[in-house]
């Protein structure tokens, strides 16, 4: 018998050798389609599973992620490194809560995980802002450990000691060499310090090293106005720190009044769809095509304050915006709307200078 499933020719025998070329070749969409027609008829199919797990990680669907490994938990609870896996995904899907009563179940007590789960409570506790919490992790890890000195230097960053957090980033990227996001920590520690031309030097290293590694990413292609198809949300476009630096070239541009290069930098980063771009690329377009398309940019806005987390000067930017243009009962409503958000994102004299306005 033979099967033909989107495109993709398979005779019976030769399924787990077509998936594993597949997910080699990166083809992670289609694995996936493939892994779903065969888990109807193979619904606890534990390699099937598993597989699908790996195949929606890597291309950044952390929800549909947890769903299998949740149902890899239940047939096979003894394995702890579901439980991992699975707090892991609960972590990157934003279900901070979730994560960490599971990274702290009995099941991930096993001293071979124990370094793993302690890096990963500390990423949970700093996505909840709960520094405290984190300082107290961090004292329980290993001070050998280059992932050490970064997740300091992340808290000291959160605090705004800049310059501190400066040092720690580049002293680990003198022990781990070049990594695009250890890079991109740098570069943004060097944006917070207005060292602009030191930030863009970091940030060209990261988007030349992405260039030169990943071709099928498309960097720049937008801009010269070549039509290309989206690369999606994948992992590999996750490392690469691509999105990031490009958005924080951005970011510097605008600050430099350079309009036109920020506009470029927004897209010259990696194709992807409206529906899969993240919140900060989101918020950038917003602002920095404020001018030309208002329209568009407060839809986007108003988008990203309804769906956290988002950047925390959005909801300043979306106040100012309306104010701006003059659409001072749109400001009002947003303000009685989001009681939270004003004492959360809002210095006392942002908000005396917005009420003015109003």
């Amino acid at each position: 018998m033979t099967n033909f499933i989107k495109n993709v020719h398979i005779r019976d025998g030769e399924y787990t050798k077509i998936i594993y070329s597949m997910i080699k070749e990166q083809r992670y969409t289609d694995t996936i389609y493939i892994l779903n027609d065969v888990l109807l008829s193979h619904p606890e199919s534990r390699s099937c599973l598993s597989l699908l797990a790996h195949c929606y990680f890597y291309t950044q669907d952390f929800t549909s992620a947890v769903d299998c490994y949740e149902k890899l938990i239940h047939l096979y609870p003894e394995e702890s490194i579901y439980k991992l896996c699975y707090a892991q995904c609960l972590h990157q899907a934003c279900m901070y809560q979730e994560a960490w009563t599971v990274s702290c179940s009995s099941a991930l007590n096993n001293p071979d995980y124990e370094a793993k789960v302690k890096k990963l409570q500390a990423a949970i506790k700093y996505s909840q802002d709960d520094i405290p919490a984190v300082k107290n992790i961090m004292e329980q890890c290993s001070p050998d450990d280059v992932d050490t000195d970064i997740n300091i230097g992340c808290l000291l960053y959160k605090e705004g000691e800049y310059e501190k957090s400066l040092k720690k980033f580049i002293a680990a990227s003198q022990i781990a060499g070049f990594k695009p996001h250890l890079s991109y920590n740098v570069a943004l520690c060097y944006y917070k310090l207005k060292e602009y031309a030191a930030s863009l030097k970091y940030i060209a290293d990261i988007i030349e090293q992405g260039i030169r590694q990943h071709p099928e990413l498309s960097v720049g292609m937008t801009t010269e106005g070549i039509e290309v198809r989206s690369v999606g949300n994948t992992l590999i476009l996750h490392e690469t720190a691509l999105t990031e630096a490009f958005n924080l070239k951005a970011a510097i541009e605008y600050q430099m009044q350079n309009y036109d290069a920020a506009r470029e930098a927004l897209t010259d980063m990696p194709p992807r769809s409206e529906e899969e771009l993240d919140a900060v690329t989101l918020h950038n377009q917003a602002l920095i095509n404020m001018d030309t398309k208002p329209s568009e940019g407060f839809e986007k806005l108003q988008f990203l304050l309804q769906n956290e987390p988002f950047p925390p000067e959005t909801f300043a930017n979306l106040l100012l915006l309306y104010c701006k243009y003059q659409y001072y009962d749109l400001a009002a409503d947003v303000l009685a709307d989001n009681v939270d958000l004003t004492y959360k994102y809002l210095t006392p004299v942002s908000f005396l200078f917005i009420l003015n306005l109003i």
